[in-house]
Parts: C-alpha cells; sequence; structure tokens
C-alpha cells in the first residue's frame, strides 16, 4: 500500500467517491474549511464528487450544502440515491425485500440470541423495545422487528432501505461473521460502527454496486473513479475504483482493500488527496 505523498493518480480523473462518516467528516461530525475547499476545487476542475454513506438522507444536512452539479448522494449502503438538491428526495430505491428480511431476523435470533433490531425504512426508522437508544424519529414505531416488518395488505408498506442488528455481548466482527455465515446467501451483511452493529441490505446491494450504477450512467469507468473510505461497509467501493484510499484511521480490512493511504479523517486525509488531483487535473491540461 502507498501513502497520499507517493501514491499514483489517475492522469484524469472524472470521479471521487468519498464515504463521510470517519472519512470525509471530522470525529465531531463536520467538514472542515479545507475540505470545503477542496471539494469546490474538485467541482471547477470538473471532477464529479459522489457522498457515498451508510447514513440515510434525513442525516445528510450536514453536507448538503456542499453537493455541487448533480445534487446527487449514495445513502444507507447503496439502497437509496438522494437528491440533496431537493431536500432528499429518493431518485431510485434498491430495497430489501421485507420476507427476506424476516427470514434474517429469524435466522439471527438463533444464530446470536440477545440480537435486537431496528428497520429503516424510506419513510423512517422503528425498532424494537430492546434496541440501544440513539437519535430516534419521534414517529418511530417500537415493537418487534416480525410487527415491524409484518404488512396487512402484501407490497403496500413503505420500501425497506436496510434491516440494523444489534449484539451487546458479541464482538463487532465476529457478529458479522457469525451474521454472513449464517444468512450470508440472502442478503448482504456489513458493518460500519464501532459497536457490534450490523446493517443489512438486499442481496447484491453495496455502495460500490450501486456506485457502478450512476458511473455507468455517466459513462464513467472505475479507472476513472477515485474512492475514500475508513470502515468494512467502504470494503467493495474502494476494491471497485481505479484508485482508492483508506484513511489513517480506517479498519483493517478497508486497508487491505485500498490501493492507497491517506491521513486521518481529523488531519482533512480526503482534502489531501483531493488537492493533489486538482494540482495533476491542472499540471495534466497545462500540457495537452
Amino acid at each position: 500500500m502507498t501513502s497520499a505523498i507517493d501514491s499514483p493518480l489517475p492522469a484524469v480523473p472524472r470521479l471521487i467517491a468519498t464515504d463521510l462518516d470517519g472519512t470525509l467528516l471530522r470525529d465531531d461530525k463536520t467538514v472542515s474549511d479545507r475540505t470545503i475547499a477542496a471539494l469546490a476545487a474538485a467541482e471547477e476542475a470538473g471532477i464529479e464528487v459522489f457522498f457515498v454513506t451508510g447514513r440515510p438522507a434525513r442525516w445528510m444536512d450536514v453536507v448538503s450544502a456542499h453537493v455541487h452539479g448533480h445534487g446527487l448522494a449514495i445513502c444507507a449502503n447503496g439502497a437509496a440515491v438522494a437528491d440533496l438538491h431537493a431536500g432528499g428526495k429518493l431518485v431510485e430505491v434498491r430495497p430489501l425485500e421485507r420476507d427476506i428480511a424476516l427470514d434474517v431476523v429469524h435466522t439471527l435470533r438463533v444464530a446470536a440470541p440477545g440480537t435486537s433490531f431496528a428497520v429503516e425504512l424510506t419513510t423512517g426508522i422503528h425498532y424494537e423495545p430492546s434496541y440501544p437508544p440513539f437519535h430516534f424519529d419521534p414517529g418511530a414505531t417500537v415493537a418487534l422487528a416480525e410487527k415491524l416488518l409484518h404488512e396487512e395488505v402484501l407490497g403496500t408498506g413503505a420500501p425497506v432501505l436496510k434491516l440494523l442488528a444489534h449484539h451487546a455481548e458479541l464482538a463487532p466482527d465476529a457478529f458479522l461473521e457469525v451474521a454472513r455465515t449464517a444468512a450470508g446467501d440472502r442478503a448482504s451483511f456489513t458493518r460500519s460502527s464501532p459497536t457490534a452493529l450490523l446493517e443489512v441490505s438486499g442481496p447484491g446491494v453495496s455502495k460500490a454496486s450501486t456506485l457502478a450504477l450512476c458511473c455507468a450512467e455517466r459513462g464513467i469507468s472505475p479507472a476513472e473513479v477515485v474512492a475514500f473510505g475508513d470502515m468494512p461497509n467502504d470494503v467493495e467501493m474502494l476494491s471497485w475504483a481505479g484508485t482508492s484510499y483508506a484513511m489513517g484511521n480506517a479498519h483493517p480490512a478497508a486497508l487491505a482493500a485500498a490501493s492507497g493511504r491517506t491521513v486521518t479523517n481529523n488531519e482533512d486525509g480526503v482534502a489531501v488527496v483531493i488537492e493533489r488531483l486538482v494540482a495533476e487535473r491542472r499540471k495534466h491540461r497545462s500540457e495537452s
């Protein structure tokens, strides 16, 4: 693995794909002035920027002012594409079918007793009574996952973006391995939290697969993409992109998947690379 200083860059990068938490955002969940300037410089240089995150669209306010041009962001680990210029309106959804989600719930209750669940719908999040508290939607329903996923009339419920599974005792990576072994043939499992919190999407749904669709629509090849990430939910994207950087604070799986490494999120590691990308782009244009 090479560093942000000496790693090779594509001659003409066309798109930057960056994770948010632990990557573009500092630990206090802010975007630094240096990073804001770097994002604007990239767009001015003709390089599209896509935010690619596990966050739902309703949690994108922190970066919505910094989306230029297209205004799109890939949310919920690839389960949705949101138009941040339109207040986070979902323009594409790749749902987790409810019968598959129910199957996963039943399987994990047996494979990892003590697991609690939350259900992220296109309309908001709902959760079980034993699910750990966080910034809950005041309109959320609290009930067992089986009830949350039940539809009185099939096909009438809001699409499920992802299922969240939490375990209070298992180590995060151990829980991920248990889940993938038990039900990995039915859904996509990953994680981005430092706790044992798994994110479950539909089969084949990931940051990488949705990013690939967005790039194909624009005629952009993987070789023309530079990606940034720090956690297991970034691994497929880091592997897919022609050039990729794991943050200095990244999980070992992200470090192994990336072709390069930059400094930490608190040191503006994404901006460090973008500044070099823009400088190289300007140099390339002046020489051509």
